[in-house]
């Protein structure tokens, strides 16, 4: 038998970041949207835990125990007390090292596969427990549509959404390390008085109402100036959407994808057309939110694997 889980991308239509605490990590205010762009993790029975993976960059993607696919199966098989032998095969439409949470995805494809696959009967409550254990922005992956994240990012409130928003994202022609955005972000705020994080009422409305204007003027991402500090030529991208007619621009949570909340999908359209002729991004991808968080695509019969 094989499981294939189907899990979003996301943006951070408002990224509040608090000062550094003692373990390291920061407070956030984390608006997350789950987006159109997805990855598939097929779960199948093997001799031991393994992991391909195919799709754009997938290069990049690491195949061993670090990367959360493989982290999931190992935490969810502990807990049952079995071996995680299993192929964990990644298709990748998510960008990769992108700020859009495609590994956090993977993790979350993963446990929900294997948790499928195994049968063992695992509460939301106990994945979701799993999930915050594995990273910040993974409970989020499964549960998808809209939700305000605090702590770290992993403690979750769901959000009502009124409606359908479309976004454009310009893939960069490098990646970003996460860790190294947020320390950007600490050395650019040494010395200064860093606001407690909190969601933005307006923001939180107009998601509601499904207002692209309003949602437009409220976005905000805190990460921003850290990113072009350590990325300067997004600053061209961003300019190259603004011009074309974007509601809104913003670097999607750490980078380097950047993200242009347009009007409807004519606009869309028109946005992501000028940004490809804009010579300023390696790809570009039209689509909207919020979408479903992980869902099981299909159970099927395989041969032995």
């Amino acid at each position: 038998m094989s499981v294939t889980v189907r899990v979003p991308a996301k943006v951070n239509v408002q990224l509040a970041v608090g000062a550094a605490r003692p373990d390291g990590f920061h407070d956030l205010a984390n608006v997350f949207l789950a987006v159109g762009l997805y990855d598939e993790v097929t779960a199948t029975p093997a001799d031991e835990l393994r992991i391909t993976c195919t799709g754009p960059d997938a290069d990049q993607v690491p195949l061993d125990r670090t990367n959360l696919a493989a982290r999931a199966a190992i935490a969810l098989a502990g807990r049952r007390g079995i071996d995680p032998a299993v192929h964990l095969h990644i298709a990748k439409d998510i960008p990769v090292a992108g700020g859009m949470a495609g590994g956090s995805a993977d993790g979350a494809g993963a446990l929900v596969a294997c948790d499928a696959l195994w049968g063992t009967g695992a509460s939301r409550e106990e994945l979701l427990d799993i999930c915050a254990e594995l990273g910040s922005d993974v409970p989020f992956s499964l549960v998808g549509g809209a939700a305000l994240g605090t702590g770290r990012g992993e403690k979750l409130t769901a959000l009502e959404v009124g409606g359908s928003f479309h976004w454009v994202f310009a893939m960069a022609e490098r990646g970003l390390s996460t860790p190294a955005v947020f320390r950007e972000f600490d050395r650019l705020g040494e010395g200064t008085d860093i606001p407690e994080p909190v969601a933005s009422r307006a923001l939180l409305d107009a998601l509601a109402k499904g207002d692209p204007d309003a949602l437009a003027a409220a976005v905000s991402n805190d990460l921003q100036p850290a990113a072009l500090s350590l990325f300067p030529e997004l600053a061209d991208t961003l300019a190259a959407g603004r011009t074309a007619g974007a509601l809104a621009t913003l670097v999607s949570g750490s980078g380097p994808t950047t993200a242009f909340l347009t009007r409807d999908p004519e606009s869309a359209a028109k946005v992501a057309a000028a940004l490809e002729s804009s010579g300023t991004c390696r790809k570009v991808r039209v689509t909207s939110g919020p979408a479903p968080g992980a869902t099981v695509l299909g159970v099927d019969q395989v041969g032995a694997s």
